[in-house]
Protein backbone atom coordinates (compact mmCIF):
# COMPACT_ATOMS: atom_id res chain seq x y z
CA UNK A 1 0.00 0.00 0.00
CA UNK A 2 1.56 3.69 -1.27
CA UNK A 3 2.24 5.62 1.62
CA UNK A 4 -0.38 8.62 1.80
CA UNK A 5 0.33 12.10 0.67
CA UNK A 6 0.89 14.55 3.67
CA UNK A 7 -2.10 16.68 4.26
CA UNK A 8 -1.18 19.99 3.64
CA UNK A 9 -1.01 22.09 6.82
CA UNK A 10 -4.24 24.01 8.06
CA UNK A 11 -4.73 27.92 7.66
CA UNK A 12 -3.86 30.00 10.91
CA UNK A 13 -7.02 31.64 11.71
CA UNK A 14 -5.27 34.56 13.04
CA UNK A 15 -2.62 35.53 9.77
CA UNK A 16 -6.02 35.55 8.16
CA UNK A 17 -7.89 37.83 10.07
CA UNK A 18 -4.45 40.40 10.33
CA UNK A 19 -4.74 40.25 6.44
CA UNK A 20 -8.56 41.14 5.98
CA UNK A 21 -7.73 43.66 8.20
CA UNK A 22 -4.44 45.05 6.89
CA UNK A 23 -6.75 45.46 3.78
CA UNK A 24 -8.81 47.76 5.39
CA UNK A 25 -6.16 49.54 6.71
CA UNK A 26 -4.37 50.13 3.77
CA UNK A 27 -8.03 51.16 1.70
CA UNK A 28 -8.39 54.07 4.15
CA UNK A 29 -4.79 54.93 4.70
CA UNK A 30 -3.66 55.17 1.04
CA UNK A 31 -6.99 57.89 0.55
CA UNK A 32 -6.06 60.30 3.49
CA UNK A 33 -2.30 60.26 2.30
CA UNK A 34 -3.31 61.01 -1.57
CA UNK A 35 -5.47 64.13 0.45
CA UNK A 36 -2.42 65.44 2.52
CA UNK A 37 0.06 64.79 -0.13
CA UNK A 38 -1.89 66.79 -2.53
CA UNK A 39 0.46 69.38 -2.99
CA UNK A 40 3.60 67.72 -3.48
CA UNK A 41 1.65 65.26 -5.90
CA UNK A 42 0.35 67.79 -7.76
CA UNK A 43 4.01 69.24 -7.93
CA UNK A 44 5.58 66.37 -9.12
CA UNK A 45 3.44 66.01 -12.38
CA UNK A 46 3.05 69.79 -12.98
CA UNK A 47 -0.61 69.83 -12.58
CA UNK A 48 -2.10 73.04 -11.44
CA UNK A 49 -4.75 73.47 -8.97
CA UNK A 50 -8.52 72.16 -10.63
CA UNK A 51 -6.90 69.38 -12.74
CA UNK A 52 -5.14 67.97 -9.72
CA UNK A 53 -7.99 68.20 -7.53
CA UNK A 54 -9.11 64.97 -9.31
CA UNK A 55 -6.25 62.58 -8.48
CA UNK A 56 -8.09 61.86 -5.07
CA UNK A 57 -11.35 61.87 -6.48
CA UNK A 58 -10.02 59.11 -9.51
CA UNK A 59 -9.23 56.68 -7.06
CA UNK A 60 -12.39 57.15 -4.76
CA UNK A 61 -14.67 56.52 -7.72
CA UNK A 62 -12.86 53.75 -8.82
CA UNK A 63 -13.23 52.51 -4.94
CA UNK A 64 -17.38 53.64 -5.45
CA UNK A 65 -17.71 51.96 -9.06
CA UNK A 66 -16.26 48.40 -7.77
CA UNK A 67 -17.63 47.72 -4.45
CA UNK A 68 -20.99 45.86 -6.16
CA UNK A 69 -18.52 43.88 -8.29
CA UNK A 70 -16.39 42.96 -5.67
CA UNK A 71 -19.49 41.62 -3.90
CA UNK A 72 -20.67 39.57 -6.23
CA UNK A 73 -17.38 38.10 -7.11
CA UNK A 74 -16.70 37.46 -3.59
CA UNK A 75 -19.77 35.67 -3.08
CA UNK A 76 -19.13 33.34 -5.76
CA UNK A 77 -15.40 32.73 -5.97
CA UNK A 78 -14.95 33.47 -2.48
CA UNK A 79 -13.25 37.12 -0.35
CA UNK A 80 -9.82 34.73 -0.04
CA UNK A 81 -8.80 34.93 -3.47
CA UNK A 82 -10.56 38.08 -4.67
CA UNK A 83 -8.45 40.03 -1.69
CA UNK A 84 -5.01 38.58 -2.69
CA UNK A 85 -5.43 39.34 -6.12
CA UNK A 86 -6.56 42.73 -5.66
CA UNK A 87 -3.78 43.24 -3.00
CA UNK A 88 -0.98 42.02 -5.82
CA UNK A 89 -2.74 44.71 -8.14
CA UNK A 90 -2.23 47.03 -5.64
CA UNK A 91 1.30 46.51 -5.10
CA UNK A 92 2.06 47.09 -8.51
CA UNK A 93 -0.17 49.96 -9.12
CA UNK A 94 1.74 51.52 -5.74
CA UNK A 95 4.86 50.95 -7.73
CA UNK A 96 4.14 52.31 -10.52
CA UNK A 97 2.44 55.55 -9.37
CA UNK A 98 5.56 57.72 -8.99
CA UNK A 99 6.80 56.87 -11.75
CA UNK A 100 3.91 58.85 -14.06
CA UNK A 101 5.53 60.92 -16.57
CA UNK A 102 2.02 63.43 -16.72
CA UNK A 103 -1.24 64.23 -15.03
CA UNK A 104 -3.10 61.78 -17.68
CA UNK A 105 -0.90 58.26 -16.84
CA UNK A 106 -1.08 59.20 -12.37
CA UNK A 107 -5.22 59.55 -13.19
CA UNK A 108 -5.09 56.40 -14.68
CA UNK A 109 -3.06 54.52 -12.38
CA UNK A 110 -4.66 56.21 -9.23
CA UNK A 111 -8.04 55.01 -11.10
CA UNK A 112 -7.00 51.66 -11.55
CA UNK A 113 -5.47 51.41 -7.73
CA UNK A 114 -9.09 52.22 -6.61
CA UNK A 115 -10.40 49.36 -8.58
CA UNK A 116 -8.06 47.38 -6.64
CA UNK A 117 -8.30 49.03 -3.08
CA UNK A 118 -12.04 49.06 -3.43
CA UNK A 119 -12.27 45.60 -2.76
CA UNK A 120 -10.83 45.43 0.44
CA UNK A 121 -13.63 47.30 2.71
CA UNK A 122 -16.66 45.35 1.12
CA UNK A 123 -14.73 42.15 1.73
CA UNK A 124 -13.66 42.67 5.43
CA UNK A 125 -16.96 42.49 7.20
CA UNK A 126 -17.97 39.36 5.61
CA UNK A 127 -15.04 37.62 6.10
CA UNK A 128 -15.10 38.09 9.70
CA UNK A 129 -18.60 37.20 10.10
CA UNK A 130 -18.00 34.36 8.24
CA UNK A 131 -14.61 32.91 9.72
CA UNK A 132 -15.02 34.06 13.59
CA UNK A 133 -16.89 31.79 15.62
CA UNK A 134 -19.92 34.09 16.99
CA UNK A 135 -18.25 34.79 20.47
CA UNK A 136 -15.10 36.52 19.01
CA UNK A 137 -17.97 38.84 16.51
CA UNK A 138 -17.27 41.92 19.39
CA UNK A 139 -13.69 41.60 18.89
CA UNK A 140 -13.42 41.06 14.62
CA UNK A 141 -16.04 44.34 14.66
CA UNK A 142 -13.78 46.47 17.33
CA UNK A 143 -10.55 45.76 15.27
CA UNK A 144 -12.54 46.98 11.89
CA UNK A 145 -13.19 49.90 13.73
CA UNK A 146 -9.95 50.06 15.24
CA UNK A 147 -8.43 50.02 11.27
CA UNK A 148 -10.60 52.48 10.30
CA UNK A 149 -9.64 55.27 13.09
CA UNK A 150 -5.92 54.65 13.08
CA UNK A 151 -5.38 55.10 9.27
CA UNK A 152 -7.53 57.49 9.33
CA UNK A 153 -5.86 59.59 12.09
CA UNK A 154 -1.79 58.72 11.37
CA UNK A 155 -2.03 59.78 7.61
CA UNK A 156 -0.91 63.16 8.42
CA UNK A 157 2.37 62.48 10.51
CA UNK A 158 3.39 60.04 7.74
CA UNK A 159 2.79 61.90 4.96
CA UNK A 160 4.69 64.91 7.08
CA UNK A 161 7.58 62.45 7.55
CA UNK A 162 7.83 61.01 4.22
CA UNK A 163 8.05 64.43 2.90
CA UNK A 164 10.64 65.92 5.39
CA UNK A 165 12.95 62.66 5.26
CA UNK A 166 12.76 60.65 2.25
CA UNK A 167 10.10 62.19 -0.89
CA UNK A 168 6.71 61.93 -2.44
CA UNK A 169 6.91 58.71 -3.64
CA UNK A 170 6.64 56.95 -0.07
CA UNK A 171 3.04 57.95 0.06
CA UNK A 172 2.47 55.34 -2.14
CA UNK A 173 6.07 53.01 -2.70
CA UNK A 174 4.62 52.28 1.37
CA UNK A 175 1.98 50.30 0.03
CA UNK A 176 3.88 47.89 -1.80
CA UNK A 177 5.17 46.00 1.47
CA UNK A 178 1.63 46.50 2.87
CA UNK A 179 -0.42 45.37 0.17
CA UNK A 180 2.53 42.11 -0.25
CA UNK A 181 2.07 41.28 3.62
CA UNK A 182 -1.66 41.07 3.45
CA UNK A 183 -1.34 38.68 0.38
CA UNK A 184 0.86 36.39 2.27
CA UNK A 185 -1.61 36.54 5.03
CA UNK A 186 -4.11 35.95 3.50
CA UNK A 187 -2.44 32.84 1.66
CA UNK A 188 -1.18 31.44 4.73
CA UNK A 189 -4.10 32.13 6.60
CA UNK A 190 -7.43 32.12 5.40
CA UNK A 191 -9.09 28.92 4.73
CA UNK A 192 -9.63 27.89 0.71
CA UNK A 193 -12.48 29.25 -0.83
CA UNK A 194 -15.43 27.22 -1.69
CA UNK A 195 -16.64 28.20 -5.20
CA UNK A 196 -20.51 28.83 -6.44
CA UNK A 197 -21.04 25.18 -7.45
CA UNK A 198 -23.88 27.00 -9.39
CA UNK A 199 -23.35 30.53 -10.02
CA UNK A 200 -26.33 32.69 -10.90
CA UNK A 201 -26.09 34.36 -14.50
CA UNK A 202 -23.96 38.21 -13.52
CA UNK A 203 -26.49 40.29 -12.94
CA UNK A 204 -24.68 43.29 -15.04
CA UNK A 205 -27.19 45.79 -15.38
CA UNK A 206 -27.61 46.08 -12.12
CA UNK A 207 -23.72 45.68 -11.12
CA UNK A 208 -23.18 48.76 -13.58
CA UNK A 209 -25.91 50.38 -12.94
CA UNK A 210 -25.05 50.76 -9.07
CA UNK A 211 -21.57 51.01 -9.38
CA UNK A 212 -21.93 53.90 -12.18
CA UNK A 213 -23.95 55.29 -10.01
CA UNK A 214 -22.75 55.80 -6.70
CA UNK A 215 -18.96 56.97 -8.44
CA UNK A 216 -21.02 59.80 -10.66
CA UNK A 217 -22.62 60.62 -7.19
CA UNK A 218 -19.60 60.59 -5.31
CA UNK A 219 -17.80 62.70 -8.28
CA UNK A 220 -20.29 65.10 -7.58
CA UNK A 221 -19.73 65.84 -3.87
CA UNK A 222 -16.20 65.82 -4.11
CA UNK A 223 -15.49 68.67 -6.91
CA UNK A 224 -18.70 70.38 -5.44
CA UNK A 225 -17.61 72.90 -3.41
CA UNK A 226 -14.80 73.67 -5.85
CA UNK A 227 -17.13 74.15 -8.51
CA UNK A 228 -19.95 76.03 -6.48
CA UNK A 229 -21.94 72.93 -6.56
CA UNK A 230 -25.37 73.59 -8.30
CA UNK A 231 -23.80 76.99 -10.15
CA UNK A 232 -21.61 73.95 -12.02
CA UNK A 233 -22.58 72.07 -14.80
CA UNK A 234 -20.55 69.35 -14.60
CA UNK A 235 -21.76 68.84 -10.91
CA UNK A 236 -25.34 69.18 -12.32
CA UNK A 237 -24.90 66.34 -14.74
CA UNK A 238 -22.70 64.34 -12.43
CA UNK A 239 -26.11 64.68 -9.79
CA UNK A 240 -28.38 63.89 -12.36
CA UNK A 241 -26.81 61.14 -14.25
CA UNK A 242 -26.03 58.75 -10.89
CA UNK A 243 -29.85 59.53 -9.14
CA UNK A 244 -30.88 58.34 -12.28
CA UNK A 245 -28.76 55.36 -12.33
CA UNK A 246 -29.12 54.12 -9.09
CA UNK A 247 -33.20 54.69 -9.63
CA UNK A 248 -32.77 52.32 -13.02
CA UNK A 249 -30.86 49.93 -10.50
CA UNK A 250 -33.40 49.80 -8.20
CA UNK A 251 -36.05 49.55 -9.93
CA UNK A 252 -34.21 46.65 -12.13
CA UNK A 253 -32.86 44.63 -9.05
CA UNK A 254 -37.21 44.27 -7.95
CA UNK A 255 -37.53 42.87 -10.94
CA UNK A 256 -34.36 40.54 -11.69
CA UNK A 257 -34.82 37.39 -11.53
CA UNK A 258 -31.10 36.79 -9.94
CA UNK A 259 -30.58 40.06 -8.85
CA UNK A 260 -26.94 40.60 -6.78
CA UNK A 261 -28.14 42.63 -4.04
CA UNK A 262 -30.87 41.42 -1.56
CA UNK A 263 -33.16 44.88 -1.53
CA UNK A 264 -34.84 42.61 1.43
CA UNK A 265 -32.29 42.37 3.60
CA UNK A 266 -30.72 46.16 2.80
CA UNK A 267 -34.58 48.11 3.54
CA UNK A 268 -36.24 45.98 6.28
CA UNK A 269 -35.64 47.48 9.89
CA UNK A 270 -33.14 48.41 11.30
CA UNK A 271 -30.51 48.08 8.83
CA UNK A 272 -31.62 51.67 6.83
CA UNK A 273 -31.50 53.21 9.88
CA UNK A 274 -28.38 52.07 11.24
CA UNK A 275 -26.77 52.23 7.85
CA UNK A 276 -27.77 56.08 8.26
CA UNK A 277 -25.97 56.60 11.22
CA UNK A 278 -22.83 54.56 10.37
CA UNK A 279 -22.90 57.51 7.47
CA UNK A 280 -23.50 60.16 9.71
CA UNK A 281 -20.76 58.94 12.33
CA UNK A 282 -18.43 59.08 9.42
CA UNK A 283 -19.62 62.56 8.80
CA UNK A 284 -18.79 63.63 12.51
CA UNK A 285 -15.25 61.60 12.48
CA UNK A 286 -14.27 62.68 8.67
CA UNK A 287 -15.33 66.52 9.41
CA UNK A 288 -13.29 66.83 12.60
CA UNK A 289 -10.42 65.20 10.83
CA UNK A 290 -10.72 67.93 8.33
CA UNK A 291 -11.52 71.18 10.75
CA UNK A 292 -8.37 70.83 12.61
CA UNK A 293 -6.10 70.66 9.73
CA UNK A 294 -7.98 73.26 8.44
CA UNK A 295 -7.39 75.52 11.84
CA UNK A 296 -4.08 74.52 12.08
CA UNK A 297 -2.81 75.04 8.45
CA UNK A 298 -4.68 78.46 7.72
CA UNK A 299 -4.82 79.75 11.33
CA UNK A 300 -1.44 78.52 12.84
CA UNK A 301 0.72 77.95 9.30
CA UNK A 302 1.48 74.65 10.44
CA UNK A 303 2.79 71.95 8.35
CA UNK A 304 1.39 68.23 8.01
CA UNK A 305 3.81 66.78 10.13
CA UNK A 306 2.70 69.50 13.04
CA UNK A 307 -0.89 68.95 12.17
CA UNK A 308 -0.44 65.17 12.34
CA UNK A 309 1.10 65.62 16.14
CA UNK A 310 -2.34 66.54 16.92
CA UNK A 311 -4.52 63.62 14.97
CA UNK A 312 -1.91 61.24 16.54
CA UNK A 313 -3.61 61.78 19.37
CA UNK A 314 -6.83 60.74 18.39
CA UNK A 315 -5.17 57.67 16.56
CA UNK A 316 -2.85 56.41 19.75
CA UNK A 317 -5.86 56.09 22.43
CA UNK A 318 -7.83 53.95 19.84
CA UNK A 319 -5.46 50.97 20.71
CA UNK A 320 -6.58 50.68 24.25
CA UNK A 321 -10.46 51.79 23.76
CA UNK A 322 -11.09 49.31 20.69
CA UNK A 323 -10.76 46.49 23.16
CA UNK A 324 -12.92 48.09 26.05
CA UNK A 325 -15.09 48.64 23.61
CA UNK A 326 -15.24 45.34 22.47
CA UNK A 327 -15.82 43.73 26.09
CA UNK A 328 -18.73 46.38 26.80
CA UNK A 329 -20.38 45.11 23.76
CA UNK A 330 -19.94 41.44 25.18
CA UNK A 331 -21.67 42.64 28.45
CA UNK A 332 -24.07 45.10 27.74
CA UNK A 333 -26.55 46.94 25.08
CA UNK A 334 -24.70 47.53 22.14
CA UNK A 335 -26.92 51.48 22.02
CA UNK A 336 -25.32 51.98 25.59
CA UNK A 337 -21.45 51.32 23.83
CA UNK A 338 -22.63 53.85 21.18
CA UNK A 339 -24.73 56.37 23.28
CA UNK A 340 -21.42 57.10 25.40
CA UNK A 341 -19.79 57.35 21.87
CA UNK A 342 -21.78 59.61 20.69
CA UNK A 343 -21.97 61.62 23.87
CA UNK A 344 -17.86 61.87 24.39
CA UNK A 345 -17.86 63.19 20.34
CA UNK A 346 -20.29 65.90 21.14
CA UNK A 347 -18.71 66.95 24.17
CA UNK A 348 -15.46 67.12 22.37
CA UNK A 349 -16.49 69.16 19.50
CA UNK A 350 -18.72 71.61 22.17
CA UNK A 351 -14.82 71.54 24.28
CA UNK A 352 -13.19 73.12 21.15
CA UNK A 353 -16.20 75.24 19.92
CA UNK A 354 -16.27 77.20 23.13
CA UNK A 355 -12.27 77.44 23.99
CA UNK A 356 -10.77 77.63 20.72
CA UNK A 357 -8.84 80.94 20.05
CA UNK A 358 -6.24 81.70 17.56
CA UNK A 359 -3.10 80.96 20.01
CA UNK A 360 -4.10 77.43 19.76
CA UNK A 361 -1.12 74.59 19.45
CA UNK A 362 -1.83 70.92 19.37
CA UNK A 363 -1.33 70.92 23.20
CA UNK A 364 -4.55 72.38 23.80
CA UNK A 365 -6.45 70.39 21.34
CA UNK A 366 -5.23 67.37 23.75
CA UNK A 367 -8.42 66.95 26.10
CA UNK A 368 -11.22 67.26 23.39
CA UNK A 369 -8.84 64.54 20.90
CA UNK A 370 -8.81 61.99 23.97
CA UNK A 371 -12.49 62.04 24.43
CA UNK A 372 -13.31 62.26 20.70
CA UNK A 373 -11.14 59.16 20.51
CA UNK A 374 -12.95 57.30 23.36
CA UNK A 375 -16.22 58.69 21.73
CA UNK A 376 -15.51 57.36 17.82
CA UNK A 377 -14.50 53.50 19.32
CA UNK A 378 -17.54 53.52 21.28
CA UNK A 379 -19.81 55.05 18.97
CA UNK A 380 -18.35 52.57 15.66
CA UNK A 381 -17.90 49.70 17.44
CA UNK A 382 -21.36 49.52 18.63
CA UNK A 383 -23.80 50.68 15.39
CA UNK A 384 -21.59 47.99 13.70
CA UNK A 385 -22.25 45.31 16.21
CA UNK A 386 -26.25 46.20 16.79
CA UNK A 387 -26.10 45.93 12.85
CA UNK A 388 -24.51 42.75 12.88
CA UNK A 389 -26.78 41.49 15.35
CA UNK A 390 -29.48 41.75 12.47
CA UNK A 391 -27.94 39.50 10.27
CA UNK A 392 -27.78 35.83 8.88
CA UNK A 393 -23.96 34.80 7.71
CA UNK A 394 -25.73 34.54 4.20
CA UNK A 395 -26.28 38.28 4.36
CA UNK A 396 -22.94 39.00 5.21
CA UNK A 397 -21.67 40.15 1.87
CA UNK A 398 -24.33 42.67 1.10
CA UNK A 399 -23.84 44.28 4.47
CA UNK A 400 -20.60 44.42 3.32
CA UNK A 401 -21.36 46.50 0.60
CA UNK A 402 -23.86 48.50 2.10
CA UNK A 403 -21.01 49.51 4.79
CA UNK A 404 -18.76 50.12 2.29
CA UNK A 405 -21.03 52.51 0.33
CA UNK A 406 -22.35 53.84 4.11
CA UNK A 407 -18.55 54.94 5.17
CA UNK A 408 -17.69 56.53 1.71
CA UNK A 409 -20.94 58.17 0.81
CA UNK A 410 -21.27 59.53 4.81
CA UNK A 411 -17.57 60.47 4.66
CA UNK A 412 -17.86 62.52 1.62
CA UNK A 413 -21.13 64.03 2.15
CA UNK A 414 -19.75 65.19 5.70
CA UNK A 415 -16.18 67.03 4.25
CA UNK A 416 -17.89 68.64 1.69
CA UNK A 417 -20.86 69.67 3.76
CA UNK A 418 -18.53 70.76 6.26
CA UNK A 419 -16.11 72.48 3.83
CA UNK A 420 -18.51 74.25 2.63
CA UNK A 421 -19.86 75.43 5.49
CA UNK A 422 -16.63 76.93 6.56
CA UNK A 423 -16.18 78.81 3.63
CA UNK A 424 -19.57 80.02 3.23
CA UNK A 425 -18.89 81.04 7.56
CA UNK A 426 -15.34 82.25 6.74
CA UNK A 427 -16.44 84.79 4.03
CA UNK A 428 -18.74 86.32 6.22
CA UNK A 429 -16.72 86.67 9.18
CA UNK A 430 -14.47 88.53 6.64
CA UNK A 431 -17.21 90.22 5.40
CA UNK A 432 -18.64 91.66 8.77
CA UNK A 433 -14.73 92.74 9.99
CA UNK A 434 -14.19 94.13 6.82
CA UNK A 435 -16.98 96.44 7.46
CA UNK A 436 -15.00 97.99 10.49
CA UNK A 437 -12.11 98.27 8.62
CA UNK A 438 -12.19 101.36 6.48
CA UNK A 439 -9.54 103.54 4.60
CA UNK A 440 -8.48 106.56 7.02
CA UNK A 441 -10.56 105.27 9.93
CA UNK A 442 -8.11 106.50 13.10
CA UNK A 443 -8.06 102.50 14.22
CA UNK A 444 -6.94 101.27 11.16
CA UNK A 445 -4.51 103.99 10.64
CA UNK A 446 -2.99 103.58 14.15
CA UNK A 447 -2.55 99.96 13.69
CA UNK A 448 -1.15 100.21 10.39
CA UNK A 449 1.75 102.70 11.80
CA UNK A 450 2.47 100.50 14.50
CA UNK A 451 2.57 97.78 12.08
CA UNK A 452 5.22 99.50 9.57
CA UNK A 453 6.84 100.79 12.74
CA UNK A 454 7.42 96.99 14.06
CA UNK A 455 6.68 94.10 12.40
CA UNK A 456 6.74 95.16 9.16
CA UNK A 457 9.16 98.07 9.48
CA UNK A 458 12.29 98.92 6.21
CA UNK A 459 14.26 101.47 4.77
CA UNK A 460 11.57 102.50 2.40
CA UNK A 461 8.92 103.74 4.32
CA UNK A 462 6.23 103.52 1.32
CA UNK A 463 7.35 99.81 1.14
CA UNK A 464 6.75 99.70 5.29
CA UNK A 465 3.21 100.23 4.86
CA UNK A 466 2.66 98.01 1.97
CA UNK A 467 3.74 95.44 4.02
CA UNK A 468 1.75 96.18 7.45
CA UNK A 469 -1.59 96.36 5.06
CA UNK A 470 -0.16 92.70 4.14
CA UNK A 471 0.09 92.09 7.78
CA UNK A 472 -3.42 93.18 8.69
CA UNK A 473 -4.89 91.32 6.00
CA UNK A 474 -3.39 88.10 7.04
CA UNK A 475 -4.98 89.06 10.31
CA UNK A 476 -8.34 89.55 8.88
CA UNK A 477 -7.93 86.43 7.09
CA UNK A 478 -6.95 84.41 10.00
CA UNK A 479 -9.70 85.86 12.65
CA UNK A 480 -12.15 84.69 10.06
CA UNK A 481 -10.77 81.58 9.06
CA UNK A 482 -10.88 81.02 12.99
CA UNK A 483 -14.84 82.22 13.13
CA UNK A 484 -15.51 79.57 10.51
CA UNK A 485 -13.97 76.46 12.30
CA UNK A 486 -15.64 77.71 15.88
CA UNK A 487 -18.80 77.69 13.54
CA UNK A 488 -18.47 73.82 12.11
CA UNK A 489 -17.62 72.76 15.20
CA UNK A 490 -20.76 74.01 16.93
CA UNK A 491 -22.72 72.29 14.07
CA UNK A 492 -20.76 68.91 14.11
CA UNK A 493 -21.84 68.69 18.36
CA UNK A 494 -25.41 69.53 17.40
CA UNK A 495 -25.77 66.87 14.56
CA UNK A 496 -23.70 64.23 16.81
CA UNK A 497 -26.43 64.86 19.65
CA UNK A 498 -28.95 64.21 16.86
CA UNK A 499 -27.85 61.20 16.01
CA UNK A 500 -27.59 59.97 19.99
CA UNK A 501 -31.11 60.81 20.04
CA UNK A 502 -31.72 58.18 16.57
CA UNK A 503 -29.50 55.55 18.88
CA UNK A 504 -31.39 56.40 22.40
CA UNK A 505 -35.22 55.97 20.35
CA UNK A 506 -34.34 52.67 18.29
CA UNK A 507 -35.30 48.96 19.89
CA UNK A 508 -33.16 46.78 21.35
CA UNK A 509 -31.34 44.29 19.22
CA UNK A 510 -31.78 40.64 19.05
CA UNK A 511 -30.00 38.85 21.34
CA UNK A 512 -27.45 37.14 18.96
CA UNK A 513 -27.08 37.17 15.32
CA UNK A 514 -30.11 36.23 13.55
CA UNK A 515 -29.72 32.74 12.34
CA UNK A 516 -27.66 30.78 15.24
CA UNK A 517 -28.22 32.80 18.50
CA UNK A 518 -25.90 32.14 20.99
CA UNK A 519 -25.29 35.00 23.39
CA UNK A 520 -22.06 36.54 22.75
CA UNK A 521 -21.74 36.04 27.31
CA UNK A 522 -22.09 32.31 26.75
CA UNK A 523 -25.86 32.41 27.32
CA UNK A 524 -28.02 30.86 24.90
CA UNK A 525 -31.34 32.35 23.09
CA UNK A 526 -34.74 31.32 23.11
CA UNK A 527 -34.61 29.42 19.80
Amino acid sequence: MSEQAAAPDPPIPWLGLAGVLLGTFISTLNGRLSTFGLADIRGAVHAGFDDGAWITTAQTMAQMLIAPVAIWVGGIYGPRRVLMDAAAVFAVISALIPLSTGLPMLLALQFVGGLASGCFVPLTLGYLLRNLPPRFWTFGVALYALNLELSLNISASLEGWYVDNFSWVWIFWQNVPLALGMALCLHFGAPQDQAHPKPPPADLFGLATCGLGLALIYAALDQGNRLDWLNSGLVCGLLGAGVILLAAFLIHERRAAHPFVNLKVLFSPPLPRLLVLIAFLRLTILSTAYLIPQFLGAVRGFRALQVGQTLVWIAAPQLIFCPLAALMLRRSDPRLVSSIGFIFVSIACLMVAHGLTGLWTSDQFLPSQLLQAIGQSFALSGILFFAVLHLRPEDALTFGAAVQTARLMGGEIGTAFVATLVRVRTQTASAQIGQHLRIGDGGVTQRLAALAAGPARGPDPAGSLRRAVGILIGTVRAAAALQGVIDAFVVIGGLTALALLIVVTHKPAPLGPASARPLFGGRKAPA
